[in-house]
């Protein structure tokens, strides 16, 4: 048997982190769905340790990351007296998946050819950078 999950999406808040004996944080993971049914899923996500320092230390609202992890089931009764289910990712680790200084440069323009596309390069080419 085998339960894996891999995610790639983005943080919808900054994870609610608790330090302590055992420390966890949790976040919401937004992941887009493909094909007919565009929209997005909204995953929760559970990670305890070194992998909840991180995240509560370097994650925040709109990080895009990668997780690994494993799906965990559970139930609780809530104050109504109703049965609760619940479904989390147990993250085991997680990647950025972009920089965080990721600044859009524009392209720079291209020089302009004359008609037809091509360039005059003179006779001497002692002067070109490349031989």
């Amino acid at each position: 048997m085998l339960n894996k999950v891999i995610l790639i999406g983005r943080l919808t808040d900054k994870p609610e982190y608790r330090d302590g004996e055992t420390p966890y944080a949790r976040y919401t993971l937004a992941v887009d769905r493909i094909g007919k049914d565009k929209g997005a899923d909204f995953i929760n996500c559970v990670c305890f340790g070194k992998t909840a320092q991180f995240a509560g230390t370097y994650l925040m609202k709109g990080t895009k990351i990668a997780i690994e992890g494993h799906i965990q089931t559970g139930k609780y009764t809530n104050r109504d007296g109703k049965t609760v289910y619940t479904t989390d990712v147990i993250v085991d680790r997680h990647e950025f998946c972009e920089s965080a200084n990721r600044v859009e440069t524009p392209t720079p323009p291209r020089p302009e050819t004359p008609e037809g596309g091509f360039v005059n390069i003179p006779d001497d080419i002692s002067e070109l950078p490349f031989r």
